[in-house]
């Protein structure tokens, strides 16, 4: 049983929302052990409710698609009733942690940024069928939740660094990729058949007997949230660090980092250039993307401290791990 709750939370991609308000604290250079364990389950257990919530919201909708079979309320491995006791519980011992975290620091106002976050991310399982532009509202619920943990180690907002402010940004972008663009890939078939008004159908992404339509404009839209992306992560090397007094590290980092933007760039093309949708094919494209896509935070948080690198490693193998003991695969969770 405990397997299928791991399902449900999906747990493949929780570690990623787990080191999100552990990049804030780092980027604000709080290396406490104690604390950045503090904040990971915080943000894991927030990744859990929204995950569970959202299942719960879109039960009716997706009973009807045999791609997602697997997932614990469609198969009916879990109760819709047991779902909301996991999602609720997990949102309250995040708080509680969260609450336990600012009385031994005596800050109170990062429980805002924290509430925010959630708020949106609420928001986002209650419209995400129905409004085209609610993939948005998880960007920045992530936005929120690096900002809750970089305010952990501060007493007011305007404290926060211009790194502080690239990471919010970065981890934002990355997460509205993956929702906009890899989560509009891999339900399009259902939600085109379905009648849901998900951003790529509204952009023109079509289903035709199996052959799969990707309107220009949504390959236009792919690619630039990745430049994006790929722009913002060298800013700080520019403004904060001086390009003129690089060390031979950070060039090395600057390398690293252009190599995974050209991963990113391939996996992002094979992906749109699908001619006929195969769930189990976009699935290899969306987790591959998604093991490299987020390693150009930490690798270049190793100006601050080296050892902030070892977070590009959390997410993907937190990933496979997980994919491995629940669905005997490497990179397609079945739950995706």
């Amino acid at each position: 049983m405990i397997r299928e709750y791991l399902k449900l939370a999906r747990s493949f991609n929780a570690v990623l929302t787990g080191i999100s308000p552990v990049m804030g604290a780092i980027a604000m250079q709080q290396y406490d052990i104690i604390i950045l364990i503090l904040l990971f389950l915080i943000g894991f257990l927030g990744h859990t409710f929204g995950f569970v919530f959202n299942d719960i919201i879109d039960y009716n909708i997706d009973k009807s698609s045999k791609e997602i079979s697997d997932r614990p309320l469609i198969s009916g491995t879990i109760s819709l009733k047991n779902a909301r006791i996991f999602a609720f519980s997990s949102m309250a011992i995040a708080f509680f942690i969260a609450f336990y975290l600012a009385v031994t620091t005596q800050r109170f106002f990062p429980l805002i940024m924290l509430v925010i976050s959630a708020f949106f991310i609420v928001l986002y399982d209650f419209v995400s069928k129905k409004f085209p532009f609610s993939d948005f509202f998880v960007a920045i619920g992530v936005f929120f939740l690096i900002v809750y943990g970089a305010s952990t180690t501060t007493d007011a907002l305007n404290s926060l660094t211009p790194l502080t402010w690239i990471v919010c940004a970065l981890g934002a972008i990355q997460v509205l990729f993956m929702q906009m663009i890899a989560g509009g890939m891999k339900d399009i078939e259902n939600d085109f058949y379905r009648g849901a008004r998900t951003l790529a159908i509204k952009m023109g992404v079509r289903m035709n007997e199996g052959k799969l339509h990707v309107s220009s404009s949504f390959k236009v839209l792919a690619y630039s949230i990745q430049l994006a992306d790929l722009i913002i992560v060298f800013l700080p090397f520019i403004i904060i660090w001086d390009i003129r007094t690089l060390s031979l590290f950070q060039y090395i980092q600057w390398g690293s980092i252009i190599l995974v933007g050209i991963l990113m760039l391939f996996l992002s093309h094979k992906l749109l250039t699908m001619e006929h949708f195969e769930r189990t094919r976009a699935r290899k494209f969306i987790g591959s993307h998604y093991i490299i896509n987020f390693t150009i935070v930490p690798i270049m948080l190793m100006s601050l401290n080296p050892w902030a690198g070892l977070l590009m490693f959390f997410p993907g193998l937190g990933f496979i791990v997980s994919n491995l003991i629940l669905h005997g695969t490497l990179l397609q969770p079945k739950t995706m």
